[in-house]
């Protein structure tokens, strides 16, 4: 499951839903990561925009491959403006086996920095500015590099 919300995450909101979505399935193993704003080089925030065709193709083929290991991948992120000390991406894994879920949920958070095409900005005194220093060409993105 992908869910792109606008501004800040509901993290105890999502988390309990996820848990309770899932709770009957037998997993033995539901490990979440919280990202969140921090407050660094004056920024007020970050705001972000979306490429969901390739945010959806990306998120599809991790399904496909947890569905391999008998896990499930969900993801929530922010379209928008996060203020610092709020979350703007929740990642969780669930599966039968606590090391799967483990393993899965640092390949996936890493994956998912490296490649998901989702533009990130500064927010400092209510402007938008691109983060080209935090950000990496998305292989296979043509012009969107």
């Amino acid at each position: 499951m992908l869910e792109i919300h606008h501004g800040p995450l509901n993290v105890p909101l999502i988390l309990k839903r996820w848990y309770e979505e899932e709770s009957l399935k037998n997993y033995g193993a539901f490990i979440p990561f919280i990202g969140t704003v921090r407050e660094e080089n004056g920024v007020d925030g970050l705001s972000f925009d979306i490429y969901d065709p390739l945010l959806n193709r990306w998120f599809t083929e991790w399904q496909q491959r947890a569905k391999t290991e008998d896990a499930l991948v969900k993801m929530a992120h922010s379209r928008g403006d996060v203020p610092v000390h709020t979350s703007s991406y929740i990642a969780a894994v669930f599966s039968p086996k606590r090391r799967t879920a483990l393993e899965m949920i640092e390949t996936f958070v890493e994956s998912f920095k490296a490649s998901a095409p989702i533009w990130k900005y500064d927010l400092v005194n209510g402007r938008r500015i691109y983060a080209a220093d935090r950000s990496a060409p998305i292989e296979g993105s043509g012009i969107l590099v």
